[in-house]
Parts: structure tokens; C-alpha cells; sequence
């Protein structure tokens, strides 16, 4: 199936593009958590949310996923680890399965932080973002990976089916679940190769390893999407929401500062009307 439009993310951006686009009868999917944002969840009181003043994040992502869930809009749980043009449709690659649409809306957040040293050198050749589409490769070898959050534990244990060595590298100080992979306390530094991976540089010295998985709940957008006009850790927007791709636009902290919801949900309604006007004029092309 080829959808209208894939939204990506589910915090406020996603969630109010899902709406429009559902008010304007495209065939959507909405893929990401069904917690929503785990920043909203987690905001003590939002106070400048227009009609929901001093409300609790918890009760405000609340909100969101009840209104959209009374508009009929469902969302797949899954991790988009690629986004791929093909000309007139978009591939989107996620842990789980493989989605196909005529337009894309990135409102996944911002990534925190710089890429490792090696990251983008070794992209594709050892470095990879999700255990579950590359970890068949690693059979009977060595492998790190890096968990941003505790839900990293599942993608590490993943590993375990095929690597004979797992080293899992937590980023949070939670205590972690056992899953058959080795727990190493130390920070990762850089990422070592020639031709591909061959070590990850902590903190504490070099672990010799093939392949390295970064896990992290989102992907910086220049690596999530080839050839995608980025300004730092943003991706670069006109003022529909519109990026360097025809067809591809985003929406709330990924578009820039400033990291407001309510300017998220706000240009989640852009991006969807621009969406719904993109596949209008494709259309008439025909």
C-alpha cells in the first residue's frame, strides 16, 4: 500500500499533521510511540498553551493522543531508520517493516548532542541505528551497542540472537535489565575503522568490536533522510514547511528553534495542509 502521507513522530507536530490530514481525507499513517513525546509527558506545567493553561504535560499529552484517537487516526508503533526518494513516492525503512507514501512530514525532535567521531564515516559500513534490520549481519561476531533509554534494552537483547558478544553501553544511570549482553560502564568516545568498524574508543580505552549500534529514540535528520538540507541539527524549512525534497516537509523542534508545543502543534497543521496541496498538484500533473 501507498499511503497519502507518512507522518513520522508523535509528539504535538505529528499528532496535529495526523489531524489535519485526516480532517482532509488522505490516507495517512502516523508512525512513532503511542506514549507521544516523552518531552511533553515528562513537562512539569505548561503555561502558555493556548486554552490549556498551567496544565501538567502528563495530562496534556494526554489530551493529544484522546483527541487524536477521536478523530480515528491510529498509530503504528515502530522506528523509522531511513527515509529514501524514489522520485514520485518516498521508502520508509523502520525497524519492524517497510512503508511506501507519497509524501513525508518529519516531526521527530531534535536530536541532542554531536555525532560520535566515525559515526557518519562508518554509516552503512558497520555503524548502523537499528538492531533489528541489521543484526542478522553480526552472526558469531562482536558487537557494541549504545542505549540512549532503558527501551534500548530490547534492541540490545535483540543482538544477542546473533552476535556471540554483546556490549551494551547505557548512557543512563538506570539499573539494567539482564538480556544476555555484557553491560560496560564507560562512555563511548569515538568510533574506530579502516574500511569499516573496527573498535569503539571509551572513555576507558578500545573495545574491539564489528559493528557498532547507536540506539537512540530519534535519528539526526541528515542521516535519517540522504540528501536532506540540514542546518545543524535541523532540517532546513521554507515557511510551509516545505525542505530541500519535493514532497518531504517537517514540522515543530526538528524545523528549529524555538522548542515551543504549541508552535509544534502549529506548524504540524502547516505541514499537513502543504502536504495535502503537494498531492493536489501532483495530481494535476498526471
Amino acid at each position: 500500500m501507498t499511503y497519502d502521507i507518512a507522518i513520522i513522530g508523535t509528539g504535538p507536530a505529528g499528532l496535529e499533521a495526523a489531524i489535519t490530514a485526516t480532517i482532509r481525507k488522505k490516507n495517512i499513517i502516523l508512525i512513532g510511540s503511542k506514549n507521544s513525546s516523552v518531552k511533553v509527558e515528562k513537562a512539569h506545567t505548561v503555561l502558555n498553551y493556548l486554552g490549556l493553561p498551567e496544565i501538567p504535560g502528563s495530562e496534556m499529552a494526554k489530551r493529544f493522543l484522546d483527541h487524536a484517537a477521536s478523530m480515528g487516526v491510529s498509530i503504528t508503533e515502530d522506528q523509522i531508520t531511513a527515509v529514501y526518494s524514489m522520485g514520485s513516492s518516498f521508502v520508509l525503512q523502520g525497524a519492524k517493516n517497510s512503508y511506501e507514501a507519497s509524501s513525508v512530514i518529519l516531526a521527530t525532535g531534535v536530536v541532542n548532542g554531536k555525532p560520535y567521531p566515525g559515526e557518519e564515516k562508518y554509516l552503512g559500513r558497520g555503524v548502523s541505528y537499528c538492531a533489528t534490520c541489521d543484526g542478522a549481519f553480526y552472526k558469531g561476531k562482536t558487537v557494541a551497542a549504545i542505549g540512549g533509554s532503558p527501551k534500548e534494552e530490547d534492541e540490545a537483547k535483540f543482538l544477542c540472537d546473533y552476535a556471540s558478544k554483546v556490549l551494551y553501553f547505557p548512557l543512563y544511570k538506570d539499573e539494567v535489565s539482564q538480556g544476555g549482553y555484557e553491560v560496560v560502564r564507560e562512555m563511548p568516545q569515538e568510533i574506530l575503522g579502516e574500511m569499516k568498524v573496527t573498535g569503539l574508543k571509551t572513555n576507558a580505552g578500545v573495545h574491539t568490536v564489528d559493528g557498532v549500534f547507536i540506539l537512540r529514540e530519534a535519528i539526526a535528520p541528515g542521516q535519517l533522510v540522504p540528501g536532506l538540507e540540514t542546518v545543524g541539527p535541523h532540517v532546513k524549512v521554507n515557511i510551509d514547511m516545505s525542505t530541500s525534497l519535493p514532497g518531504l516537509f517537517a514540522a515543530g523542534d526538528i524545523a528549529g528553534l524555538p522548542y515551543q508545543y504549541i508552535k509544534s502543534a502549529g506548524q504540524g497543521n502547516i505541514a499537513a495542509l502543504s502536504a495535502v496541496n503537494y498531492l493536489t498538484q501532483q495530481a494535476l500533473k498526471k
